[in-house]
C-alpha cells in the first residue's frame, strides 16, 4: 500500500482532508501529516477537525513516499510561502509520483512551476492563475493528468476525486 504524504498547516478546509484521508485509510494506504514540526495541531477553518502533525518538513524526503495529497482551504497559499513545501512539492512532479490536489491545492503547484502541459482543475478563483502557469484548466469535478495528477474544484468534488485517486493508486 502507498504512503502518502499530506502538506497541511491551520486553515485548511476540513472536509478536503477528513475525507480524502478516510478514503485512504479504508482503502488500506498510510497518511503522514507534514507541517513545520512534529507533534504541533492545525486546525481546519471550519474548525471541525484538528489534525496532528506527524513529521516537520525538516525531518522527510520526498524519495520516502509514494504520492502526495494537497488540501485545500488557506493551508496550500500559507505553505507555498516557505521554500522548503514548494521543493517537497515540486519533487513528486518531477519524478512522476502521483499528486492529489482539491481547490485550493493546486496554488502549491502554482509556485512549483509544476503545472506546464498539464490538465488541471482547482477552485475557481485560482483557475486563471493555474492558466498562467500553464495548465490546460478544464472546469470540471476532477481532472486527471497523465496518471499522475488528480486535481478536483471544491468540497462538492470529493467523490470523485477520492475515485480518481484511489483509482491511480491501484495502478502505480
Amino acid at each position: 500500500m502507498a504512503k502518502i504524504a499530506t502538506l497541511i498547516t491551520d486553515m485548511f478546509e476540513d472536509v478536503e482532508y477528513t475525507e480524502p484521508a478516510k478514503a485512504f485509510n479504508e482503502a488500506g494506504h498510510e497518511l503522514i501529516n507534514i507541517e513545520m514540526e512534529a507533534g504541533k495541531k492545525v486546525t481546519g477553518k471550519q474548525g471541525e477537525a484538528v489534525v496532528t502533525i506527524d513529521k516537520g518538513i525538516d525531518d522527510v524526503n520526498p524519495d520516502e513516499f509514494d504520492a502526495l495529497l494537497l488540501p485545500g482551504g488557506f493551508s496550500p497559499d500559507q505553505l507555498r510561502a516557505d521554500d522548503r513545501f514548494v521543493t517537497f512539492t515540486k519533487a513528486f512532479m518531477d519524478a512522476k509520483k502521483p499528486v492529489f490536489a482539491i481547490c485550493h491545492g493546486p496554488q502549491l503547484l502554482i509556485t512549483a512551476k509544476a503545472l506546464e502541459g498539464r490538465k488541471a482543475t482547482g477552485f475557481k478563483s485560482i483557475q486563471v492563475d493555474m492558466e498562467y502557469a500553464g495548465a490546460t484548466v478544464v472546469d470540471e469535478e476532477v481532472a486527471v493528468c497523465q496518471d499522475q495528477l488528480v486535481t478536483s474544484r471544491q468540497p462538492d468534488d470529493i467523490p470523485a476525486f477520492n475515485r480518481e485517486s484511489l483509482k491511480l493508486l491501484e495502478n502505480k
